[in-house]
């Protein structure tokens, strides 16, 4: 599928990277900058994205469209393209519930268009082996083809609109909760003075912790704002399976008060992160 057209909303550091990726496969890759911001725009560029101003211009020119964004926005976006619309391929590759991706394809298929289930495990894949992009529904492996000589690996899943989105809610569940109880527990310590004698006792036990804990505040915090959302879809899977939610929810609240350090240019100190989860 050499050559295709790809509309990407959007850029962001891991939609950019996915549209550098589809790139190197060969294919076009075109965006909306209305409503978009500088660093968007220069990361777009960078990445050798083609800037179109508005949706409907990209609802007319590419015949497969990717939404890849903060969860709690993905369905304004697949709505939008409802509207105009869109008769292609939309391609969903946003942390949402399984029940989320099977409402959105049912809206998305009503108005004529085709819908993939994506789900994305793994940092910007700006090389290979860096990350997967999981696929499920009818169509999953027309996607998986664009990205064939790719550096981002597509896998197809044996399973309907729902299987995708599951793995994601899954792998999320535990990587991104478990960052989120770490930085909890270190809080805590510190809250009640004893810190150093935890960093001392996981040293002695656990001696991968007191390390995972630091890369949990390096690699969540700036990040924060977009996993409130993750843990809350996380929440809902949980709550369709009957299992219980509390899990995510408390670690939707914990990244929810980090949220104040999107994109600062460093991450906070361990202790400035217990001031914030425990002022």
């Amino acid at each position: 599928m050499g050559g295709t057209t790809i509309g990407l909303v959007h850029p962001g550091e891991m939609g950019s990277a996915v549209g550098a990726a589809l790139r190197v496969g060969g294919h076009r890759v075109v965006w909306a900058s209305a409503g978009r911001s500088s660093a968007t725009r220069a990361r777009a560029t960078a990445d050798g994205l083609e800037e179109m101003t508005t949706l409907a211009a990209l609802a007319d020119s590419a015949p497969v469209i990717f939404s890849i964004c903060p969860p709690h926005a993905a369905r304004d976006v697949a709505r939008e393209f409802v509207a105009l619309g869109y008769r292609g391929l939309f391609v969903d590759a946003n942390a949402v519930a399984p029940a989320t991706a099977r409402e959105t394809g049912r809206r998305v298929a009503a108005a004529g268009a085709r819908f993939v289930d994506g789900g994305i495990i793994g940092p910007p894949p700006r090389r290979p082996g860096l990350a997967r992009l999981y696929l499920s529904g009818e169509g999953a492996s027309t996607v998986a083809e664009l990205f064939a000589t790719s550096p981002l690996e597509a896998i197809v899943l044996d399973g309907p609109i729902g299987a995708a989105s599951a793995l994601k809610m899954a792998y999320a569940g535990w990587n991104k909760a478990s960052q989120a109880l770490l930085m909890a527990v270190r809080s805590l310590a510190l809250h009640e003075g004893v810190d150093a004698a935890l960093l001392a006792e996981w040293a002695r036990s656990q001696p991968e912790l007191p390390r995972r804990s630091e890369d949990a505040v390096r690699a969540s915090t700036r990040k924060a704002w977009r996993f409130v959302g993750e843990m809350e879809e996380i929440a809902v899977t949980c709550a369709a399976a009957g299992l219980p939610v509390g899990f995510h929810e408390a670690a939707a609240e914990v990244y929810r008060r980090l949220a104040g350090w999107k994109d600062t240019p460093t991450a906070p100190s361990v202790g400035e992160v217990a001031k914030a989860l425990a002022p």
